[in-house]
């Protein structure tokens, strides 16, 4: 019995174990679990901050990768070019001038007087020896009737002369009287016929003068002024201070002057046609011809002056007017041209630069015909170069560039030549 209660004991003390130790444990995981709980927290937070360390260290490489690649392309340069324009064909230059006429001539009075009356006025078309004025002139008739009475009086003591001559050789024939008194006679007779001419020759100027009483047009053309008027007193061509009675000019035919730069002289050939342009004629064209030049530059201006005659029978183009005179100046065999904003003015000379190979080349040219904003390039370009234009002061022999997207119209208009 005794045993059996002990084992009895035994198993209650095992129960008793067995149903206190699920009491401890629960016990202990409910001091450890928050422990647990921050332990969690705090890995994920480690984790997340490693993670946006990570992610900012990545876009800071991928930032500063693009920013290389920026800064590599922006070193490339991107330039524009444009090709040369074969100039084989004749270039033109346009040059001002002013229209003058063919023959004008001011008209003056030869002789003293007072208007009496005038028959054109400014515009009108007078023909070569129409009347335009008369001129009253008392004092020079009075001259002339004095003239003419001194005249006859010359005239009368020559024949008494000449009679008395005749007697004296016929009586010195006889010996009747002697050769002195006869040498006087025929010295007398001399000197009277010597004072008739002179007297004669006297009125002739006066009837000379007399006739200039009426003025006449001393060529086709048109009155282009008139300063005088009716009773204004009118002196002759020797007085001073003289002003003209009318200005004549023949505009059938129309002289043009032009100043040619030294530089397209050999161009400029006696004969040639050229064309003229008038602002109060737009968009029409007149036909000259170069008549002359004058042989010689000018030292002060360094230019040829070329005379351009042109016809004008209806009379449209006016003496005066501002025109402009267009030259066909032959172009170099082998040149181009090129806008002037592809040159480069370095200290070795003068360059253009050609892309090449993606790379830039520097090549030295020379200067033919200066147009304005294009030149004329007669050594070492072709029309299939690639020349930059507006080219960067700091370009260099073999720097790489990058050719941008060409704007068909900005070329076109930097290839078009304009000369002035």
């Amino acid at each position: 019995m005794l045993s059996n209660e002990s084992n009895k004991v035994m198993d209650e003390v095992e129960t008793t174990k067995m149903r206190t130790r699920p009491a401890k444990t629960g016990s202990s995981s409910q001091r450890n679990s928050p422990k647990r709980r921050w332990l969690v927290v705090a890995v994920f937070f480690c984790a997340a901050v490693a993670v946006l360390i990570i992610s900012g260290i990545q876009s800071r490489l991928n930032a500063e990768k693009k920013l290389e690649g920026t800064v590599k392309a922006a070193a490339i340069p991107v330039v524009t070019v444009v090709h040369p324009e074969a100039t084989s064909k004749a270039q033109e230059i346009e040059l001002p001038g002013t229209t003058q006429a063919f023959t004008e001539a001011p008209i003056y009075a030869r002789t003293s007087g007072y208007l009496k009356a005038w028959y054109l006025d400014i515009g009108a078309h007078a023909k070569r020896g129409q009347l335009l004025a008369e001129i009253e002139t008392p004092e020079l008739d009075q001259q002339l009737e004095q003239a003419e009475n001194d005249l006859k009086t010359a005239q009368a003591n020559l024949q008494l002369a000449q009679i008395t001559m005749n007697r004296w050789v016929y009586l010195e024939k006889t010996n009747v009287i002697s050769k002195q008194d006869t040498d006087q006679a025929v010295s007398d007779f001399n000197a009277k016929q010597s004072t008739a001419q002179a007297a004669e020759a006297n009125v002739h100027r006066l009837q000379k003068l007399q006739e200039f009483e009426h003025v006449y047009a001393p060529f086709d053309g048109v009155i282009t002024a008139r300063d005088t008027d009716v009773g204004a007193l009118v002196q002759n061509g020797n007085s001073p201070g003289q002003k003209e009675l009318f200005h004549l000019a023949a505009i059938d035919k129309l002289r043009v002057y032009i100043s040619v730069p030294e530089v397209y002289a050999a161009s400029v050939k006696s004969g040639d046609s050229v064309s003229l342009t008038l602002d109060e004629f737009p968009g029409e064209k007149f036909t000259g011809t170069i008549v002359r030049n004058s042989n010689s530059i000018d030292l002060t201006s360094r230019t040829l002056n070329v005379e351009v005659d042109v016809d004008n029978p209806t009379g449209r183009l006016l003496p005066g007017a501002y025109a402009f005179v267009h030259f066909k100046i032959p172009g170099a065999a082998g040149a181009v041209t090129v806008p002037t904003n592809t040159l480069l003015f370095r200290a070795e000379g003068l360059r253009v630069a050609v892309l090449r190979n993606g790379e830039v080349k520097l090549v030295p040219i020379t200067i033919g015909h200066d147009y304005g904003s294009t030149v004329e390039v007669t050594s070492n370009l072709t029309a299939n170069d690639a020349v930059i234009a507006d080219p960067s002061d700091s370009i260099m022999d073999g720097s790489r560039v990058e050719v941008a997207e060409p704007d068909h119209a900005k070329v076109a208009a930097m290839q078009t030549p304009h000369f002035k």
